[in-house]
């Protein structure tokens, strides 16, 4: 087959072009990157022999070689690992098919520094090689094939693919030098870098400069099999940047050794910035499994569950077999037991930093905290421990607040916990419902992420006190203490309990099957109106995301409720016991209910009417 030019995915173009004008300081980082692929591609290679030892032929040990040309300027890594075929290097080398990129190509600011650290943060690593590279030539044999391939690019829009030669399985990276890039000719500063970031990679490391003798550039041996004491921070920092394939550094680190019933040993980060796949509708975990130091898969699934899938890391069993298919997997004793004291032990550990470090807790939480209240309604086992760990934003001030710290600050007489569920903390901070809570001094969780409509569902109470919505279902206050004074002149001629009754009356004739009912309210203080939900209906936002998604078809009918001290409830109770216009009374009743709705975030079911019914009322109101 002839060589055939092809051009990169948009999104790798304009990857490739932050990496060719990159002026990013830490450009030793692309040597980092290659490594890991390598180092991937090796262990890949081995799970695979583990059933197929013939793959391995006559060369069964995985090595790294980096050497060096300093006549033709050119660095080479190869690797003997599992190697890639035509469709995989253009699939892998040409574009970003991952879940996330549109988000990922929308925070790019321009900033060099700030962008490639985003690049590490997306894992697409590889491209960092053109910051020191003006051709890079990626040469690479499929285990099980007899055909190489040839893939060329200098990073500047296109690529080739053509067939070409390779005595054995695995993938050969030549890099073609920029001017100003001679440090990476030298012995030294090569050593250097694999020190730095690849002594922990479990296969040798082998560098040779212009055909000289190979000479072992790391320890080669795994990291989590070695004592903790005998491990630094830096060395810590930099395993992680190798399995999570990312540029920050770790907020939390859990390493430890099980021992009894069933052995194994734990080495997990929890990552300081949020993955741009957390979101990603598969929910993988990125943890890897390992038998023996032995790597067998990175999509083990049951390993750890998906609430935790911003974890990285490994976990390295004594007991599972090296030759367990992944199927097996999913169905064996040793991986459920490795699933529940995994998962025991991480939710240990973030119970003692937000006791120790709560502000540190916090910036946590504002990066994994909607992904870790998935596990109130998927893992019931967890939910006590879980629902230690939650924390909401709240009336009581701009502070985070966990469950406990509401409980203990309860208004005497308050016997449920109340939340408000919304699509942002603004809207949720001015929303009508919480004017009697406010006015009382009770606190109110603001409940804002898309998941908490779902835990809800699973969690009724915490500590003996139910889970109360403020928005659904009739709200008695009473019990909560008296509303502060106002001022006489607001309170002079409260409505009367027959002129309340006949605007209702009204309202509800009026409005027909636009509403389940009508009634008047305690919750409400300052405003006139508010929509709420039956004790047994849909929470209202719940309803408008399954709409969103086209998962329900139905409105629900709701309640309105309408404050009885409010100026205009006032009026209009007195107008309509006096006989008011029919007409007047009914625009009002109408638009009572659009400016509840209007509140609610809800769209109104026929704007051109609302127009006409305002304009109406305001002429009257100016004439």
């Amino acid at each position: 087959m002839s060589e055939e030019t092809l051009s990169f995915q948009t999104e790798v173009a304009r990857l490739l072009r932050l990496m060719v004008n990159s002026v990013y300081s830490d450009k030793e980082v692309f040597l980092r990157e290659l490594i890991s692929n390598a180092s991937d591609a090796c262990d890949k290679a081995r799970y695979l022999s583990i059933t197929e030892p013939a793959i391995l032929g006559d060369d069964p040990d995985f090595k790294v070689h980096i050497k060096v040309d300093t006549v033709a300027r050119t660095l080479s890594l190869s690797d003997n690992g599992i190697g890639m075929d035509r469709d995989t290097l253009i699939s892998d080398l040409g574009t970003i098919a991952r879940s996330g990129t549109s988000a990922f190509m929308e925070n790019l600011s321009g900033d060099a520094t700030k962008d490639m650290q985003m690049i590490g943060q997306f894992g697409v690593g590889f491209y960092s090689v053109f910051m020191v590279a003006d051709k890079v030539e990626v040469t690479s044999r499929r285990v099980g094939d007899d055909a190489a391939w040839i893939w060329t690019s200098d990073g500047l829009g296109e690529f080739t693919i053509a067939e070409a030669e390779r005595a054995g399985r695995g993938t050969t990276i030549v890099i073609h030098l920029k001017e100003g890039e001679d440090e990476w000719l030298e012995a030294n500063k090569l050593q250097g870098v694999v020190k730095k970031y690849s002594d922990h990679i479990a296969l040798p490391i082998l560098l040779s400069i212009d055909e000289a003798e190979e000479t072992a550039a790391n320890a080669a041996s795994a990291i989590w099999s070695r004592p903790k004491s005998e491990i630094t921070d830096e060395q810590y920092t930099e395993f992680y940047h190798h399995v999570g394939h990312a540029m920050d550094d770790p907020w939390l680190t859990i390493h430890y050794k099980a021992e009894g019933k069933i052995e194994y040993t734990g080495l997990l980060f929890v990552p300081t910035r949020r993955p741009f796949d957390l979101f990603d509708p598969a929910r993988r975990h990125a943890v890897k499994l390992y038998v023996r130091r032995v790597f067998i898969t990175d999509e083990a699934e049951g390993l750890i569950p998906s609430y935790l899938r911003f974890l990285r890391g490994i976990v390295d069993s004594e007991d599972l077999p090296l030759n367990i298919s992944r199927e097996m997997l999913q169905t064996s004793p040793v991986m459920r037991h490795m699933n529940q004291a995994v998962t025991r032990r991480v939710l240990t550990e973030l119970g003692k930093k937000a006791d120790k470090e709560p502000k540190a807790y916090a910036e946590f939480w504002e990066n994994f905290g909607s992904v870790l209240k998935e596990g109130l309604y998927e893992d019931q086992e967890r939910q006590t421990e879980l629902l230690e760990l939650v924390r909401f934003r709240s009336t009581a001030g701009d502070d985070l607040v966990s469950l406990k710290d509401y409980v203990g600050r309860m208004q005497k007489g308050q016997e449920a916990i109340y939340y408000i569920t919304g699509d942002d903390l603004q809207t949720l901070e001015n929303s009508p419902h919480l004017e009697g809570f406010r006015a009382r001094g009770v606190e109110v969780l603001l409940l804002s992420d898309p998941v908490d409509d779902f835990w809800l569902s699973a969690v009724f109470e915490y500590d003996s006190h139910a889970l109360t919505s403020a928005t659904r279902g009739a709200m008695d206050l009473s019990s909560l203490g008296e509303e502060p004074a106002k001022d006489e002149a607001e309170e002079a001629e409260p409505i009367g309990d027959s002129e309340l009754a006949t605007l209702i009356a009204l309202v509800k004739q009026t409005l027909g099957e636009a509403v389940k009912d009508v009634r008047a309210t305690g919750r409400l203080t300052d405003s006139a109106v508010c929509l709420v939900a039956d004790d047994g209906d849909m929470d209202m936002r719940l309803e408008r995301m399954l709409k969103a998604h086209n998962q329900l078809n139905t409105d629900s009918v709701r309640i309105l409720e309408i404050n009885p001290k409010h100026a205009l409830i006032k009026n209009m109770a007195s107008a309509a016991t006096k006989g008011g216009a029919a007409d007047d009374m009914a625009d009002l009743a109408h638009l009572l209910l659009d400016q509840a709705r209007i509140i609610e975030g809800e769209a109104l079911p026929d704007p051109a009417a609302f127009s006409r019914r305002m304009a109406t009322v305001m002429a009257k109101a100016t004439g």
